[in-house]
C-alpha cells in the first residue's frame, strides 16, 4: 500500500461521536508503553502523526486519522497503566469496549504486544474478551528488533502455546519493529486486502 496522505480528523469520547462517513476503520490498542504511537508513525511514514511520549497513558480519547482519503486508522487509549488518574481509567473501560463492540465500521483491531515479554495476563484477558464479543482482531508484536532471533521465537511460541490452550486457532500474527520498519508492509497489505472485502460487502449490502 502506498501511503499518500495521513491526516488527523478528530478525537471522540464516545463511539457515537466518531466520523459518520462509513469508511472502514482499523483500531490499534495495547498496553501503555507497548510502542503504539511509534508503530502508527512508522506505518503512516509520519514522524509525529501520533504523539509519542516517555510518559505512558497520554492517549485518552478515540483518535481518528484519515489515511489515503479512504480508511481510518484509529488510535485507542492504552490499557492497564496504573499512574493514569483512576477516574480517567474507569471512563476508558466503557469507551473502549463500546467502540470495539458497537462500532459498525470497525473492520479489524490490531492488538499490540511487546515481543520482549512473555505472555501477560492483562493481554490474554483482553484478547479473550474480544473473542467472546466477536470482535475481529490480529496480534501485532512490537519491538522485535530488541531481541535475538532465538529469543523472539521463544516468546512468540510462548504466546502461541498459551492461546492454543483456550482457542482452536490463532488470529493473524504480525511481527514488527518501528526502528527497522519490519512488518510494516505486511500489515498495510493486510489492511488493503480487508478494505477490498469491505468495499465488496458494502456494495452488496452485507455487514
Amino acid at each position: 500500500m502506498l501511503m499518500k496522505t495521513a491526516v488527523f480528523v478528530k478525537s471522540s469520547k464516545m463511539y457515537q461521536e466518531c466520523p459518520t462517513d462509513k469508511l472502514p476503520e482499523y483500531a490499534f490498542i495495547g498496553r501503555s508503553n507497548v510502542g503504539k504511537s511509534s508503530l502508527i508513525n512508522m506505518l503512516t511514514d509520519r514522524r509525529t502523526l501520533a504523539k509519542t511520549s516517555s510518559t505512558p497513558g497520554k492517549t485518552q480519547l478515540i483518535n481518528h486519522f484519515l489515511i489515503n482519503e479512504s480508511w481510518y486508522l484509529v488510535d485507542l487509549p492504552g490499557i492497564g497503566y496504573a499512574r493514569v488518574a483512576q477516574k480517567a481509567q474507569k471512563s476508558w473501560g466503557p469507551m473502549i469496549s463500546n467502540y470495539l463492540i458497537k462500532r459498525e465500521t470497525l473492520v479489524n483491531t490490531f492488538m499490540l504486544l511487546d515481543a520482549r515479554l512473555s505472555p501477560q495476563k492483562i493481554d490474554l484477558d483482553f484478547m479473550n474478551e474480544m473473542v467472546m464479543n466477536q470482535v475481529p482482531f490480529s496480534m501485532v508484536f512490537t519491538k522485535a528488533d530488541k531481541l535475538k532471533p532465538r529469543e523472539l521465537k521463544q516468546n512468540l511460541d510462548a504466546y502461541r502455546n498459551a492461546l492454543l490452550e483456550i482457542w482452536e486457532y490463532l488470529p493473524e500474527v504480525f511481527v514488527t519493529s518501528s526502528e527497522t520498519k519490519a512488518g510494516g508492509e505486511e500489515l498495510l497489505d493486510f489492511i488493503e486486502k480487508l478494505n477490498k472485502l469491505y468495499a465488496e460487502h458494502e456494495g452488496t449490502g452485507k455487514k
